[in-house]
């Protein structure tokens, strides 16, 4: 009689290397666990300042208080801040700024891997270069052609300069590359469908998880952006960094405790927004692994 090679062959697929890439160890649970730890240490930490008083913000270990709502009130109250404003104006410039980076770099995207024409290594090499100059070097430049354009204290100033980033085209191109077969292009255009409708129908749903991943970043990076709102804007149009940066600068000391306070409330919205879509983010991203 034969004997059955089955169990010959699970024990060998669990003895394979690759096998223990599933398998995580008591070391990797402890790793997770301490970055877990040190990601959420600091907004714990804000929130825990702002339910105290100012004589205690230096107590170790910091202790709850039962202040929180007393010094969110307090903070807002404060017109030279003018938090609640600012926290509108990010809102806006945010999501402007992301819609915008996600549509165009999903297209630039979509043609510099699929479709061909002239000169488009050389265009490619150049947004390539555009991320390896750092912003603050464009400021002088970009703050000058505010200035002709008459936009400084105004949210065009914050938005129009970075509704494109060559990150967003490189990441897109790379991930097109892969993701989206030439077969299934030319099945569209079999079908009649024009280079607009090929995007919107074919490759826009397909690059949907990467467009997740950069929409996330694109938005928490507008938002936690200080220092070109800064530069161009004005305590009248603050965005919310600019709001803590007032909130930071008292007449006579800093009030910790309104600017831990502004900085928790500064924090729910990312914390939001990730909750809401990091599991479709998660999601998708795992989708388009298994069909890459």
């Amino acid at each position: 009689m034969t004997p059955d090679p089955a169990p010959a062959r699970r024990r060998r697929r669990r003895g394979a290397p690759g096998a223990q890439l599933w398998q995580a160890s008591p070391l990797t649970y402890l790793a997770l666990i301490i970055g877990s730890v040190l990601s959420i240490f600091p907004i714990v930490w804000s929130f825990i300042i702002a339910s105290r008083d100012n004589g205690a913000v230096y107590e170790m270990p910091p202790t709850p208080g039962g202040k929180l709502f007393e010094n969110i009130d307090r903070m807002l109250a404060n017109e030279d801040a003018s938090f609640v404003y600012g926290l509108i104006n990010s809102a806006v410039v945010s999501s402007v700024v992301t819609i915008s980076v996600i549509f165009f770099s999903t297209l630039a995207g979509f043609a510099f891997a699929k479709l061909k024409f002239r000169g488009s290594n050389a265009l490619l090499l150049v947004i390539i270069l555009t991320m390896m100059v750092p912003t603050q070097l464009g400021i002088i430049p970009l703050y000058l052609m505010m200035v002709e354009l008459g936009w400084t204290g105004t949210l065009q100033a914050v938005i129009v300069p970075f509704l494109v980033q060559g990150f967003g085209v490189f990441m897109m191109r790379q991930y097109a590359t892969s993701a989206i077969s030439d077969e299934l292009i030319e099945a569209a255009r079999l079908d009649g469908c024009s280079t607009w409708r090929v995007y919107w129908n074919v490759v826009l749903p397909a690059l949907r998880p990467a467009a997740a991943v950069l929409g996330l970043l694109t938005f928490m990076q507008t938002w936690n952006e200080f220092l070109w709102p800064f530069v161009v804007l004005t305590p009248d149009t603050p965005t919310v960094q600019y709001s803590l940066k007032i909130l930071s600068s008292g007449p006579y000391q800093t009030d910790y405790v309104a600017l831990f306070a502004g900085t928790a409330l500064a924090t729910l919205p990312l914390l939001i927004v990730f909750i809401i879509f990091g599991r479709q983010i998660i999601g998708g991203i795992m989708e388009g692994a298994v069909k890459s």
